[in-house]
């Protein structure tokens, strides 16, 4: 059977999972029992780490824009939502099986890949043409020869190394249940495999309760579940998931203007959160969703390759139209400007919360050698924004005695009202500093002597690991500014 080929990205992909299991960011979930499939569990920083990303992101589109309102919508909806939405007749996935290895993947995700592989290999002219012709094909539903163009690229399964493939077959992915008890006439319903039908079917609520104007916006933060047939390469594609959309409304005719203006605002947003722009890229998508006009994804350099972390759609009026249409209810808006009603179009931005965090995850995880000939060591730590980090501030005794860990608790006891600090005084100061390296903190505060003195402690920098001499007084000012959401907005004005 053929086996993956480990390359440099593979092992840095395999060391980057397990980083973040044994350091306490994410875990398999149900572990004890084997664990489920595509589905893990959010550890003590991991969950910090998520929190601080959920919140940056809900203050730059809610407080940020004086023209976003927040929402908070059920996960279970009425199941004309979706009939209403299309997800019932066309949320699919086009799926292959390889006949030897009985391992089933995504078509185009297959094609996908190959055209990764051309674009590797600097062969970017037949990358493009290869993702051009997946696209016609999959907007023509020409599945036969979507196979055929599988089995023409030499695609081979990666467990059984051949191309021994079925038939292509669509899937629906969404979760199914049921509502009530069996005697009182249970209906079916659906977990939501999106956030955004929550925000369209309350969109006369919000607009008239928060007595907003066109062009306005809804965010809203929530979990969402799809059942992925393929569902691989740790948290960037799994089953449940947390989802952070934007639904942006604006007059039919200014919908392009507005998805070129959110395109950019979000290209910059990820920017000013400290991912590389060489590491970024916008990909126009060449197959449309059947409620979009135009479309663009932002792309970031994974270990595994580019891939999407966020996309932006201009999805003219099908969503209220459909919902209109279906509820025979009208969802129309009086412009008071131009005098006249009508049916908003929409922009969204929707970036997934679980991917947004492995995006930063691999781009904070750093390994660098230092010293020369036999004395190189390799430092390994997480270089997340302050903002973002889980822990902010450490504070360390230098020993276990002489009153320096009442000191540091006195220092902990100070901060921790306004951050997420820790304390530790177990073993040597330079195995504190690696542990807290290992798990992103920015700033170690050394107690040492001299502090019982003068009041004064040594500050440790994680990335430089200079220190510098600080009062204990100008501690919390000095973390608040670094560790502000202000000097992420400063970079978006």
């Amino acid at each position: 059977m053929a086996k993956k080929e480990q390359t440099p990205e593979n092992t840095l992909f395999r060391d980057i999972i397990a980083h973040a299991k044994e350091y306490g960011f994410v875990y398999p979930s149900s572990e004890i029992y084997e664990g489920l499939q595509a589905v893990y569990d959010y550890g003590p920083y991991g969950a910090e780490l998520k929190k601080n990303i959920k919140e940056l992101w809900w203050n730059t589109m809610t407080r940020f824009n004086d023209d976003i309102v927040g929402l908070d919508s059920a996960i279970f909806m009425h199941p004309d939502t979706w009939k209403a939405s299309g997800h019932i007749e066309s949320f699919n996935d086009p799926m292959i099986d390889n006949k030897d290895s009985k391992k089933r993947y995504r078509a185009d995700v297959l094609l996908e890949e190959k055209a990764a592989e051309y674009e590797n290999n600097g062969e970017q002219e037949k990358a493009d043409a290869l993702l051009k012709k997946t696209g016609q094909l999959l907007e023509a539903e020409d599945l036969e020869a979507v196979r055929e163009l599988i089995i023409a690229e030499d695609i081979k399964c990666p467990i059984s190394g051949t191309a021994n493939w079925t038939e292509v077959r669509q899937f629906n992915l969404m979760f199914s249940t049921q509502i009530g008890s069996v005697s009182d006439g249970s209906g079916k319903i659906y977990l939501r495999p999106e956030t955004a039908q929550g925000i369209f079917v309350n969109f006369l609520n919000v607009q008239k309760t928060a007595r907003m104007k066109v062009p306005f916006g809804i965010a809203q933060i929530g979990k969402a579940f799809r059942n992925e047939i393929v569902a691989r390469q740790f948290i960037f594609r799994m089953r449940e998931f947390e989802q952070m959309e934007m639904q942006f409304f604006v007059r039919p005719g200014e919908e392009m203007e507005w998805y070129e203006k959110w395109r950019d605002a979000r290209l910059k947003w990820h920017k000013a959160i400290g991912i590389a722009e060489e590491d970024l890229r916008l990909h126009e998508h060449e197959k449309l969703a059947h409620y979009a006009n135009a479309a663009v994804d932002v792309e970031y350099k994974f270990p595994f390759g580019f891939k999407e972390v966020e996309g932006i759609h201009s999805r003219t009026d099908f969503d209220l139209k459909s919902h209109q249409e279906v509820s025979k209810k009208k969802l129309q808006y009086f412009d008071p400007e131009v005098g006249k009603n009508y049916i908003p179009y929409v922009v969204e931005t929707s970036v997934g919360a679980d991917r947004l965090f492995l995006m930063l995850f691999c781009s904070a995880f750093k390994n660098e050698e230092t010293g020369e000939g036999d004395k190189v060591k390799t430092r390994t730590y997480l270089k997340l924004h302050p903002a973002l980090a889980p822990v902010k501030a450490a504070i360390l005794p230098l020993t276990k005695k002489d009153g320096l860990p009442e000191k540091g608790q006195e220092i902990y006891k100070s901060l921790k009202g306004a951050f997420n600090v820790v304390y530790e005084e177990a073993a040597s100061i330079g195995k504190r500093y690696t542990r807290q390296d290992l798990i992103g903190t920015p700033f170690c505060i050394a107690v040492d002597h001299q502090t019982l003195e003068d009041n004064t402690v040594t500050i440790r920098h994680r990335d430089s690991t200079e220190q510098e001499r600080m009062p204990i007084t100008e501690l919390e000012s000095y973390i608040t500014k670094a560790t502000s959401f202000n000097r992420i907005y400063e970079l978006l004005q």
